[in-house]
C-alpha cells in the first residue's frame, strides 16, 4: 500500500477517545509500512465547501448522462480536488464517534461531497457499477453506550450499517471495524477498560491490514 487516506471525524483533538485507538492503530500501521504515506484529512480542520446550487445541478447533468459545461465545470472544482484526494489512496482509515446513533455531521458532509456519479459510482446495464473497487477500510468508532449485536440498543446503530452502505456502493467492501463501547454508560473503569481492549484490537488488525 502506498497511501493511507485517515479520514479523522472527531473535533476533540488530543481528548478525542476514537483517536486514541486509532493512534494505536497507525503506530502498528507504519511499523509494517514504513514507506506508506499517511495523508490526514482533520474534517474539523478542513474547509469543505457547501453544496451549492450549481455544484447540485451538476450532480444531476451527470446523472442524465451527460457532461458539465464550463460554468458547471468551475463550480464543481471543490469536488473534485476532494475526490481526487480520496481516490489517490488505496486504504483508509475513519476516525468517527458515534453521535445521535449515527455519524458526525461532518463525515456525512465530507461523503455527500465525494460520492458523484461518473466519479465513485455509474449505471450500467446490469445496474450500479462502484468505481473504488479493490481499497481496504478501518473504521474506528467510540459509543457512549453499548450498540453491540445483541445488546438492547443494536436496532439504534445507524453508523456501521450506513457506512458500510454507503462505501460498498462505491464498491468498498473490505471493511472492519473496531467499536469502542460503552465509553459513558459504566462509568470512567469501564471506559478505560474498553478502550485499552479495542487498542489491542487496533493493533493486531492494523498488522494484517
Amino acid at each position: 500500500m502506498k497511501k493511507l487516506l485517515h479520514i479523522v471525524a472527531t473535533p476533540r483533538g488530543e481528548d478525542s477517545r476514537t483517536l486514541k485507538v486509532s493512534r494505536v492503530f497507525l503506530e502498528a500501521f507504519i511499523r509494517k509500512n514504513p514507506d506508506c504515506e499517511i495523508d490526514e484529512l482533520n474534517l474539523a480542520a478542513e474547509n469543505l465547501s457547501s453544496l451549492s446550487l450549481k455544484m447540485i445541478s451538476g450532480k444531476y447533468v451527470l446523472l442524465g448522462g451527460k457532461e458539465l459545461d464550463d460554468k458547471l465545470k468551475e463550480a464543481w472544482k471543490p469536488i473534485e480536488r476532494q475526490i481526487e484526494r480520496f481516490l489517490s489512496a488505496e486504504g483508509y482509515l475513519i476516525s468517527a464517534p458515534m453521535w445521535n446513533f449515527s455519524i458526525p455531521y461532518s463525515l456525512k458532509h465530507y461523503i455527500d461531497l465525494i460520492i458523484q456519479p461518473k466519479y465513485l459510482f455509474r449505471y450500467t446495464d446490469k445496474g450500479v457499477e462502484g468505481l473504488a473497487k479493490n481499497k481496504k477500510m478501518a473504521v474506528i468508532t467510540s459509543r457512549g453506550g453499548d450498540y453491540s449485536p445483541g445488546s438492547a440498543f443494536n436496532s439504534y446503530d445507524f453508523q456501521e450499517p450506513y457506512l458500510r452502505a454507503v462505501f460498498g456502493f462505491v464498491g468498498i467492501s473490505d471493511i472492519t471495524f473496531i467499536n469502542a463501547q460503552p465509553m459513558d454508560a459504566l462509568g470512567v473503569e469501564a471506559q478505560n477498560e474498553k478502550i485499552e481492549q479495542a487498542k489491542a484490537l487496533a493493533g493486531k488488525m492494523a498488522e494484517g491490514f
